[in-house]
């Protein structure tokens, strides 16, 4: 699918020209980033906001700044690591809402050290997967025919696969990076089988990779630790003959969020992984986590289905 937008272009660019008034968009993780950014391109074009966030006082305080009219930004109390808050804050939005054209879960951490949620699930997984999980599926009904889904995953999905016997790390020694990265396959996979599930009436899911962007999602990394990974990973490029990492601002790491959501075909992007404002291509090639584009497990059909179905087991709702 030809793009006429790429690895630089902005939410601004994207957006250009598209009137987004009437259009209204459940954004999780709006108090810091890629969220704020994101909020602040749609507002600009017009649409209605629905922000969910952990901290209310952060999001208040970020979402302040963004400009738009009175009433165009909704902020919603919502921890994605207490399926409780997921809860509340699904019955809440249900309550106070009859529809939405796009949903966006954007929200995530990012390897912050063995831990579990209030659940019980390895945070990455009950955060970034299982909580999204059961918030749009309690919320799925609302989304209009030609509504979208777009899942927030990650280039990191590359580094590993989901392990379906044991999701949260409970008979294997735990690595963050590869907890992190299953997480993220998670969120692809879930994309997948939620295409499949709702495009006979016209509701698409996909995926994307935002690219590489120093935000607070990298805070448990520190700089030190940071800047020695890049170092590490641009020295194994240099030896594949492949690009070395590429820093995106916060503006152009929220374009393929909002290409995906208003801008490409929903036909063409429907149960697929994107990146840099296009479809990205399937490269299996190689074992290394380093090369671009989207690994064949994480657009599985069969396993996205068997996630589901372990997923509506670990949370104890059935969809």
């Amino acid at each position: 699918m030809h793009s006429p937008f790429g690895f630089s272009s902005t939410i601004d660019d994207v957006l250009a020209g598209v009137d987004l008034a009437g259009k209204r968009v459940l954004l999780t993780g709006v108090s810091a980033g890629l969220g704020t950014e994101t909020a602040r391109g749609l507002l600009s074009r017009g649409a209605t906001v629905v922000g969910t966030a952990r901290d209310m006082d952060k999001a208040r305080s970020a979402t302040a700044r963004l400009g738009g009219e009175p009433g165009q930004i909704d902020l919603v109390e919502l921890d994605l690591a207490s399926l409780d808050s997921v809860r509340r804050g699904a019955n809440a939005i249900a309550g106070s809402y009859d529809s939405f054209d796009v949903i966006i879960a954007n929200a995530g951490v990012m390897t912050p050290g063995a831990g579990k949620t209030r659940d019980g699930f390895e945070i990455q997984m009950g955060t970034n997967h299982l909580g999204h999980f059961v918030l749009v599926n309690r919320l799925a009904h609302l989304l209009s025919s030609g509504g979208r889904l777009v899942m927030v995953a990650s280039a990191g999905h590359r580094i590993s696969d989901v392990d379906l016997d044991d999701l949260n790390y409970e008979r294997r020694p735990f690595d963050d990076w590869a907890a992190y990265g299953q997480s993220k396959t998670a969120n692809i996979l879930f994309a997948v089988e939620f295409d499949r599930r709702h495009k006979g009436r016209g509701v698409r899911a996909t995926a994307l990779h935002p690219g590489g962007i120093q935000t607070e999602l990298s805070r448990h990394i520190g700089r030190e630790a940071l800047d020695a990974a890049v170092a590490q990973f641009n020295a194994a490029a240099d030896q594949l003959g492949i690009a070395r990492q590429r820093w995106k601002s916060v503006a152009q790491g929220t374009a393929t969020t909002a290409w995906a959501a208003f801008v490409a075909n929903a036909e063409e992007i429907g149960g697929r992984y994107c990146e840099d404002c296009s479809v990205a291509a399937i490269t299996d090639h190689t074992p290394s986590p380093l090369y671009p584009g989207v690994r064949s497990y994480a657009l599985d059909p069969d396993r996205a289905q068997q996630l589901w179905a372990m997923s509506e087991k670990l949370v104890g709702e059935a969809f």
